[in-house]
């Protein structure tokens, strides 16, 4: 296991199909007196999750921005922080390689807050040692929080209104060994001398453990804390004031010209379109490609919606046969991605050829999808699978990017689709992947299983939707398995393909837990997949979480 790894807590093509802004908890709070956006910069040193403290900061009333951990100064002061993080990461800091920010960051006279690796990193730069602890801590520790006798007064601030003992969840190897009475020791556990420091000159405060999860129940009052008392924050952060943000952004961007839009019907795609259109009015031209691996009738309800009732210029471009000739004998999930994007590009080009003053191309990119398509800021985030919204478009596609929604989670992306008077039905319809059916008819994609596939994931929703579990789950969907099981139908013998049923609770995708469907309803979903999808005879559930797994099967 990595030194220090964050524990787990619990998308279409070019707009692909979640952090709901809410106001600071703190009773009393100074405020900022700068009305700009307030910006705390997080340096993400490779964890998978440092998307978290952005999530848990920006739900405090304060905007976060993840950049990259070797940051410039120049570039820092552009971004005007009120205040950085320094985030968790797999490395030790004594290796060679390992990412490092620069030591002059703790000059720029802005509070700094170092979390596991981001507080050993800092504390190094500032005269420290880390080196293996004897004993390593994962999983929730008892926190004794010590007397800041001699501190900077806004060191005791850190710990305002939390117990002097607590638990927190720990999840790292080394530890601070060696420390000059620059330091302060704020807090220690049996096994950790320094589980949280403040310096006495520099702006400096640290935690060895991870306050962004709701592992450790008073992370949040401690982040809080930091945002309010340390960075004297003000928590203008909202939702309405990002679509300000972002509409003069758009406007700014594209100020003549037409913009187009690939639009799936997914959330993702529907809040860009809805944006765009606040933004561009008329010039907004949305281009809608039927892959023939959409759900069933997906075609006729984005037509209704977003033609018939929205009033925006809506293309089809009909395309499912060059979609399934293209992906004949493709097996490999990645593949598959590869030629659905080339393919889409070429119908998404199709749909354009006549808009001679089409400048610009709308993607509902979102931060999951730079993530999980290996663009980490660190440089260190695996690729775990490919998205085309991400770094998959050709050079010479002839038109300047707009992606308004790259800084959002998705439930951000919900809040802001509640913000444009989106329908709820659309803003909490689940997440339906940019290549469709076919990431779900796992092994080579055919018409007949596309068929079988649609039928079975229909009557899964329906029952889903009957009884009332839709909006508390956030990914339902059938799989068709490249699997074949023996089966007694009647007097005969079956050898039919497998289903496999999906679904998942999370709040914005980075993580996820598989739902606790209750056994009846699940056993009448199965029912009626086996007797009323003619070919299916078996029906199991997946149980696993992300991760390890992801939440499509590939």
């Amino acid at each position: 296991m990595s030194p220090c790894a964050a524990p787990r807590d619990s998308a279409m093509v070019f707009a692909a199909d979640s952090l709901e802004v809410k106001s600071p908890s703190m009773s009393s709070t100074p405020p900022h007196t700068d009305t700009a956006v307030e910006t705390i910069a997080i340096l993400d040193f490779g964890s998978q999750y440092a998307q978290l403290i952005a999530r848990r900061v920006r739900e405090a009333g304060v905007h976060a921005r993840l950049v990259r951990p070797d940051i410039s100064l120049a570039e820092l002061r552009q971004l005007s922080p009120i205040g950085l993080i320094l985030s968790g990461g797999p490395a030790s800091v004594y290796e060679a390689g390992a990412p490092r920010c620069d030591p002059q960051l703790f000059s720029l006279g802005i509070p700094v807050l170092g979390i596991c690796y981001g507080m050993q990193i800092a504390v190094e730069l500032l005269g420290g040692r880390v080196q293996p602890g004897g004993a390593g801590e994962y999983g929730p520790t008892r926190l004794t929080i010590s007397p800041a006798s001699g501190a900077n007064p806004a060191a005791e601030d850190l710990f305002a209104g939390v117990p002097s003992q607590t638990s927190v969840w720990m999840s790292h190897g080394d530890q601070v060994r060696d420390w000059d009475r620059d330091f302060i020791a704020l807090a220690a556990t049996a096994t950790c001398p320094l589980a949280a420091v403040a310096h006495r000159r520099a702006p400096f405060f640290g935690v060895q453990f991870h306050p962004e999860v709701t592992h450790t129940p008073y992370g949040m009052k401690i982040l809080e804390n930091f945002l309010y008392r340390i960075c004297r924050a003000s928590g203008t952060w909202r939702m309405e004031r990002f679509l300000e943000s972002a509409v003069d952004k758009i406007r700014r961007q594209a100020p003549t010209g037409r913009v187009l839009c690939g639009l799936s019907g997914g959330v993702d795609s529907a809040v860009t379109a809805a944006l765009l259109h606040r933004a561009v009015g008329d010039r907004l031209i949305n281009i809608f490609v039927d892959n023939g691996l959409l759900r069933s009738q997906e075609r006729r309800n984005v037509e209704g919606t977003f033609r018939d009732h929205f009033h925006m210029d809506l293309r089809v471009v009909d395309a499912a046969d060059e979609f399934l000739s293209a992906l004949a004998g493709v097996t490999e999930p990645q593949q598959k991605r590869v030629v659905i994007g080339k393919a889409f590009i070429e119908a998404f080009k199709r749909g354009a050829a006549d808009i001679t003053d089409g400048r610009f191309l709308a993607q509902g990119t979102l931060y999951p999808d730079v993530i999980e398509s290996g663009a980490g800021l660190a440089g260190a985030t695996a690729k775990i699978k490919l998205h085309h919204n991400v770094g998959g478009l050709p050079e010479n596609l002839g038109f300047e990017l707009i992606e308004p929604l790259r800084d959002l989670f998705k439930d951000e992306v919900r809040r802001l689709g509640e913000v444009l008077g989106l329908p709820e039905s659309l803003v909490w319809r689940h997440p339906f992947p940019g290549p469709g059916l076919a990431v779900r008819c796992v092994g080579e994609v055919t018409r007949e299983k596309l068929g079988l596939l649609r039928q079975a994931d229909g009557i899964l929703l329906e029952e889903i939707v009957a009884a009332g579990l839709y909006r508390a789950t956030a990914q339902v969907f059938a799989v068709l398995l490249p699997v074949r099981s023996v089966a007694v139908m009647g007097d005969g013998r079956g050898y039919n393909p497998v289903i496999a049923l999906r679904s998942v609770d999370s709040t914005d995708f980075m993580t996820a837990d598989w739902s606790r469907i209750p056994y009846d309803l699940l056993a009448r979903i199965s029912n009626r997949i086996v007797n009323e999808v003619r070919g299916v005879s078996r029906v199991v559930y997946d149980i696993t979480s992300k991760p390890p797994g992801t939440i499509e099967w590939e």
